[in-house]
């Protein structure tokens, strides 16, 4: 982590703005756990999109704050940013990992077809009903 946190503070600032960059050094950050600044370099970003969200959400998810995907998800749809295939089966993730049925049934309420019909999201999704033990 130490290494990664001297690359981050020499890193010059034309690459700060990049989304490329700026995402990995969120995905680094939160697999060491260092989900402050992970934050930190989110809230920097001005023009974020879905790969950015997705990634600190993933990051949530790995640090045992699945909740804070639905607070993310909820920004994303104020702000007109649309999720891609990874940032829904990320917060279909927060929901198997949550427990909350009703948080599960609302996000999987707006999943467009398009995305269902991915074998990888209806993969998660099977994971996620058979994790917040669904049963009719």
């Amino acid at each position: 982590m130490k290494i990664g946190k001297e690359l981050l503070a020499k890193m010059p600032e034309n690459y700060r703005n990049n989304n490329i960059t700026s995402t990995s050094a969120i995905d680094m950050l939160m697999k060491f756990g260092d989900v402050e600044s992970a934050e930190r370099i989110f809230r920097s970003i001005k023009a974020k999109g879905a790969d950015i969200y997705g990634a600190l959400m993933n990051g949530y998810n790995l640090n045992g704050e699945s909740w804070k995907c639905f607070e993310i998800f909820e920004e994303m749809k104020e702000k007109d940013v649309i999720p891609d295939e990874i940032a829904w089966n990320i917060l279909i993730g927060a929901c198997s990992k949550s427990g909350m049925l009703h948080h599960c049934q609302y996000i999987v309420n707006q999943i467009p077809l398009n995305i269902q019909n991915k074998i990888r999201t209806q993969n998660a999704l099977i994971d996620m009903w058979v994790n917040i033990d669904f049963r009719y």
